[in-house]
């Protein structure tokens, strides 16, 4: 074949006449004589030499994908919910004036935990104490003259009877005594606001909680119903971890009760924080197709923090008989999950599936694979199906 090329490309150079001692005529004829013999044969030549191997043998066949595998098994597994949740505080109270005064003391270090009943702010109570003398003192002087009109009516009604005194004074007589023991109903009904008004220029925290930042210091009005609190307190120990699962999920849910755990993992964090489900809201979502739930956590840690995005994952029971594949194996396309199945021949395999409860590690296979049947775990996007693949790594069971 190389002979033949090199003549092919002899020929197809031009020949240059030489200075030898040769006669023109000589060398043309000689030349025609050459060409017109051996052209055919070396344009045979030059075209099987020129010819491409792949025209010749066809197609290649692709190479061998790598890949990773696990195997599908049969085992009991938890049935799991996996979903995103936000920690929200149980609790959570604007602490507001209810008197007008100047705010004398802070009794707190802003965003530190404050008990029940503890002092946060002192206001001015000058004031407040003047309002309770004085109303103190208008009661004292209506009971006296509530007592004194009682003792004139006691005496009018004597004196009625024996027609002493007309009805008339007796009626009057009368209306005077209740008037003034009405008048002594407004001034205990004063004196207890007054009261009141002082025990408000002490403000305690009405729950046990964290402080956020104090908006009103020392020395500044404080006045009823202004827009900014006082402070802000949230409760936290405990908290709630709000989540939504589908609302196929809700019958489980329901079935479950009261004995459906949770664990919370923040990120970042390689401890997960266990709960339970203590609230379930009563209507699904229809623009999600969701229902809310709520999981009470202790967080005596206080690791759940008010706002802080975490994992969820909620168990709802056990399921003895589950086909369990490793959940890196499940991959999604348009037409819904599916995996890749390894043959006996080493070629791959598109399977449709129905994937049930999973978490990071395994996934529950309700339709579509075998216990004892293999499945591509990594480089499925080099996957031809029907193509043959190379196993990369040793095929141990689900989850390795």
């Amino acid at each position: 074949m190389r002979t033949a090329f090199a003549l092919c490309t002899a020929l197809a150079k031009p020949h240059f006449s030489s200075a030898r001692a040769v006669s023109r005529a000589t060398r043309t004829r000689v030349s025609a004589f050459g060409v017109s013999a051996y052209l055919p044969v070396a344009l045979a030549l030059f075209g099987a030499a020129c010819a491409k191997p792949d025209q010749a043998s066809g197609p290649r066949p692709p190479p061998a994908a790598p890949v990773q595998v696990g195997a599908v098994v049969q085992k009991a597994m938890p049935e799991k919910l996996a979903a995103v949740g936000s920690v929200t505080p149980i609790s959570t109270v604007a602490v507001r004036p209810q008197v007008a005064g100047i705010i004398e003391r802070v009794g707190f270090r802003e965003g530190s935990p404050v008990k029940r009943n503890q002092v946060l702010f002192e206001i001015d109570a000058r004031p407040a104490e003047a309002a309770v003398a004085a109303a103190e003192s208008a009661l004292a002087r209506d009971r006296v003259q509530a007592a004194h009109a009682r003792a004139d009516l006691k005496r009018n009604a004597e004196l009625v009877e024996k027609q002493y005194v007309t009805q008339q004074q007796f009626d009057a007589a009368k209306a005077t005594y209740e008037a003034l023991e009405a008048t002594v109903k407004v001034d205990d009904a004063a004196l207890l606001k007054a009261r009141l008004d002082l025990a408000y220029c002490t403000i305690r925290s009405p729950v046990d909680g964290r402080t956020g930042a104090v908006q009103v210091q020392v020395g500044n009005l404080s006045q009823p119903g202004s827009a900014a609190p006082l402070v802000t307190i949230t409760q936290t120990k405990p908290i709630y971890v709000s989540f939504s699962v589908p609302e196929s999920s809700l019958a489980r849910v329901r079935a479950a009760g009261d004995s459906v755990k949770v664990t919370a993992q923040t990120p970042g964090d390689a401890t997960p924080r266990e709960g339970k489900v203590t609230f379930v809201d009563n209507a699904v979502n229809p623009q999600t197709g969701t229902i809310l739930l709520k999981a009470t956590f202790a967080n005596d840690d206080e690791a759940l923090w008010p706002g802080q995005f975490v994992n969820v994952t909620a168990v709802l029971g056990m399921r003895s008989d589950a086909v369990v594949a490793p959940a890196t194996a499940v991959q999604r396309s348009q037409q819904g999950a599916f995996v890749y199945v390894l043959k006996a021949d080493d070629t791959a395999e598109l399977r449709p599936v129905v994937v049930g409860p999973a978490d990071a590690a395994e996934a529950i296979i309700l339709q579509g694979l075998r216990p004892g049947e293999t499945v591509i775990t990594e480089g499925q996007l080099k996957v031809i199906p029907g193509a043959k693949v190379q196993v990369k790594n040793s095929r141990g069971p689900a989850g390795t």
